[in-house]
């Protein structure tokens, strides 16, 4: 895997890792220092099915629903809960989110997260926890046909802003 500017931190005494207390704890870092800046972070995860399956949903004849729709809105849902869900996630005000969808025509559809904010620390555990959800709905909407559906994987393909800068993941096989 390639990627432009690794996270700085690492383990050791000369650079500790900052969400770690002086008794070596789990802490929620402080941001009171830090200078909002604009970020924007893309997650991707994606369902394997039955062909039947995603021909289903792509022509909307799921009994529980508009798949993509539902799916859609729990991936919103889930970025703004997303401190809520992960215990050291600062709450931040959110300034976008968005989800798209694509599909090989054979088996797998695709989620793409994006999560915008400005502010003093980033959104990256905020569009995987998008991408999270919207795949979990679509499994929880046509579980009744296909109990065999494969999540994931699920994956932060990029960030922009804040101190460590940008990074871009090279592609994991299929996707958009």
């Amino acid at each position: 895997m390639t990627q432009q500017n690794k996270h700085p931190h690492n383990a050791d005494e000369k650079d500790p890792l900052t969400h770690i207390n002086e008794q070596k704890r789990a802490r929620m870092v402080d941001l009171s220092d830090k200078d909002s800046t604009r970020r924007t972070a893309v997650a991707h995860s994606r369902v394997k099915m039955d062909p039947a399956t995603l021909e289903r949903i792509k022509q909307g004849k799921v009994g529980k629903g508009d798949v993509l729709a539902v799916a859609q809105v729990a991936g919103v849902m889930a970025a703004k809960k997303t401190s809520d869900l992960i215990p050291m996630c600062h709450p931040i005000p959110i300034t976008g989110v968005d989800i798209h969808f694509s599909d090989n025509d054979r088996d797998t559809l695709f989620v793409e997260a994006t999560v915008k904010t400005t502010g003093q620390t980033g959104v990256e555990m905020e569009a995987l926890t998008a991408a999270s959800a919207t795949v979990l709905t679509i499994y929880d909407m046509c579980k009744a046909m296909d109990k065999g559906m494969v999540l994931g994987p699920t994956y932060l393909q990029k960030k922009t802003g804040g101190k460590s800068g940008d990074f871009i993941r090279e592609e994991m096989g299929e996707t958009f």
